[in-house]
């Protein structure tokens, strides 16, 4: 069983990430690209059973004393099925609603699930920046999918350079770690030495708010819903940015160590949770609206990460991953149905599409906190732990309820809203939602009704000895009662009354052109300098050193003719005339050689007499 486990949680990444590459690479596979994905996302599906039960460990050497492993602990087997299932379901729905580029597009969405995968499992930091490397380019690739549009190619390059400016925070962390001493596995970081942990934990803290789309940084959401909708689903439901607020929940015990990490990473999740829902709240496109809620839902999870409920945020981490993919499917099926996103247009759109509309109310009614539904109780677990910590961000998390009741409200409002003009009518009843839309949904919207049953007895003491923290759950009938009024009294006021819709908000609080002002335009300008230093100075100063060169070259050449030529002819010459005259006593007659030596020694006598 052991084996067989390990096997298995290699195929886990393997099968995906083989099929993918096959896919995207093949130009040939356009009619076998939906089958075949659906059989590995089911096969991953079983994959994640397997793994999550036995709950094996597996590595091979990486570099010297670093092992790329992955392990299964009680919060990746909470996880992993969840991100399994909600693949699954997304690649169903994407079959009937992706006509063209079909292996491109599967092909990218199965490489995105296994580096989701790879980063529940990851037990080292390689293996997390492996994952982490792979699941920032497929969501680059994905959110310009319709690569023709320069639109929607700059917004994937929006989300990927913001996310990988924050995915910087890996490598610090990553070498802080190999400084501190503890090495590199993610459960020895909270052992690592005093100053170095302070390193890590910002460093994780930092790639892992990016990622999760939080304060400063969630403008990138906004951008990534120029992807198809199926991508929205995957990406906002159980891979990227849920990976982020996973991410958290992993490190948990480094945040608790330092000191500071925690408390910090509590106050983002907040801010990130009430700010982006009061921005959800103004947003007239459902996928706007989607995305912001996102950032905010997530909000809680990082509460939870900061405020030590591990328990709560993996059980809010997987009622949210159902409600989202479920939304975005609804949203990608009335896209697809009447070719807009905005609001005004989705009008009645409920009862033109029945089990659509019921799917979409039940996740809508989720995501609002309306009681048992799925975010009610995951929710009030988190606040419960984080009103231990700190009464004003407990109020803060209140708030953020409200608002999520807000927009989710609001949503609701829009799609039972009868149809008004004869226009109107004639639109919505000429849409189609193919079957393969349909299917997940009830799927989906089934898991956005129970999932909430994880945060309540009895089911709740299993989530929370899986994790390793029994008797986390601490939410009192009163918080759960007083959420559940809370939840229902401002989704009939946004019933009766329509919501505000500031333009600050409207703009997501002007965050990307705050980062435009603050960061972008003064990079560009500052490397416009730098352009024209190298094009002025640089370049002009290796120009004029080259043509000195050349100069001093062709002086040196003059030189050489003129004066180092003449010198060696001549000194040639002379070396010539000496040989002609040490020739002449060369007669090669004894008489001569015998007078020549009768006179070098008269020669000798009359120098010894002289100066002898």
């Amino acid at each position: 069983m052991s084996q067989l486990a390990q096997a298995a949680l290699w195929s886990l990444v393997a099968l995906p990430t083989a099929a993918g590459t096959l896919l995207a690479t093949s130009r040939r596979a356009e009619r076998a690209a939906a089958p075949v994905s659906l059989a590995v996302a089911a096969a991953s599906v079983v994959l994640s059973v397997v793994v999550a039960v036995a709950r094996p460990a597996v590595a091979v050497p990486f570099m010297a004393g670093v092992d790329f492993a992955l392990t299964v602990d009680g919060l990746a087997a909470l996880l992993v099925p969840m991100l399994a299932v909600v693949t699954l379901l997304v690649l169903v729905a994407a079959a009937g609603e992706i006509r063209r580029s079909q292996a491109r597009f599967h092909g990218l969405m199965l490489l995105f699930a296994a580096s989701a995968a790879l980063t529940v499992t990851a037990a080292t930091l390689p293996t997390l920046l492996f994952a982490w490397e792979i699941m920032g380019a497929a969501s680059y690739a994905l959110i310009g999918f319709r690569w023709r549009d320069e639109d929607r190619v700059s917004a994937g390059l929006t989300a990927f350079v913001t996310t990988r400016s924050a995915d910087l925070g890996l490598y610090v962390a990553a070498g802080a770690a190999l400084a501190g001493g503890a090495g590199l596995a993610l459960a020895e970081l909270p052992h690592s030495s005093p100053g170095w942990r302070h390193v890590i934990a910002a460093g994780i803290v930092a790639a892992a708010l990016g990622k999760a789309a939080q304060l400063p940084l969630s403008f990138w959401l906004s951008r990534a819903m120029a992807g198809p909708s199926p991508v929205s689903a995957l990406l906002h439901s159980a891979a990227m940015v849920a990976m982020g607020g996973y991410l958290l929940l992993r490190v948990q015990p480094l945040l608790a160590a330092t000191g500071w990490a925690a408390p910090v990473t509590m106050w983002a999740g907040g801010l990130t949770a009430l700010l982006l829902g009061a921005v959800a709240v103004a947003q007239r496109d459902i996928k706007q609206l989607l995305a912001a809620s996102t950032a905010a839902q997530l909000g809680f999870v990082v509460m939870a990460a900061g405020a030590g409920t591990v328990a709560g945020g993996a059980a809010h981490l997987i009622a949210h991953a159902a409600t989202k993919a479920l939304l975005f499917l609804a949203a990608g099926a009335w896209l697809t149905a009447l070719g807009t996103t905005q609001l005004a247009g989705l009008r009645g759109v409920a009862g033109r599409w029945p089990l659509v509309g019921w799917s979409a109310t039940a996740g809508a009614l989720a995501l609002a906190g309306i009681a048992p539904l799925a975010l009610w109780a995951t929710k009030d677990a988190v606040l419960a732990k984080v009103l231990e910590q700190s009464p004003w961000l407990y109020l803060v998390g209140l708030a953020a309820s409200a608002l999520s009741a807000a927009y989710a409200g609001k949503l609701l409002v829009v799609i039972w809203r009868p149809l008004g003009r004869r226009g109107d009518r004639d639109r919505v009843e000429a849409g189609r939602v193919t079957g393969l839309q349909q299917a997940p949904l009830v799927i989906l919207a089934v898991g956005a009704a129970c999932a909430g049953l994880l945060a309540l007895p009895p089911v709740d003491a299993v989530v929370a000895r899986t994790v390793g923290q029994p008797g986390e759950f601490h939410a009192s009938v009163v918080e759960l009662a007083v959420s559940a009024v809370l939840a229902l009294a401002v989704v009939l006021l946004v019933a009766r009354r329509p919501a505000p819709e500031p333009r600050w908000a409207l703009r997501w609080l002007g965050l990307e052109a705050t980062v435009r002002v603050l960061i972008v335009r003064p990079t560009l300008r500052c490397a416009e300098v730098l352009a024209r230093f190298d094009d002025q100075v640089l370049d002009r100063g290796v120009e004029s050193v080259s043509a000195g060169t050349l100069r001093l070259a062709a002086w040196a050449g003059r030189v050489d003719d003129r004066w180092l030529d003449r010198a060696v002819e001549r000194l040639a010459a002379g070396a010539r005339q000496l040989g002609q005259l040490a020739r002449r006593p060369q007669t090669g007659q004894l008489h001569q050689y015998y007078l020549q030596a009768v006179v070098v020694l008269l020669v000798a006598v009359v120098v010894l007499l002289v100066w002898g």
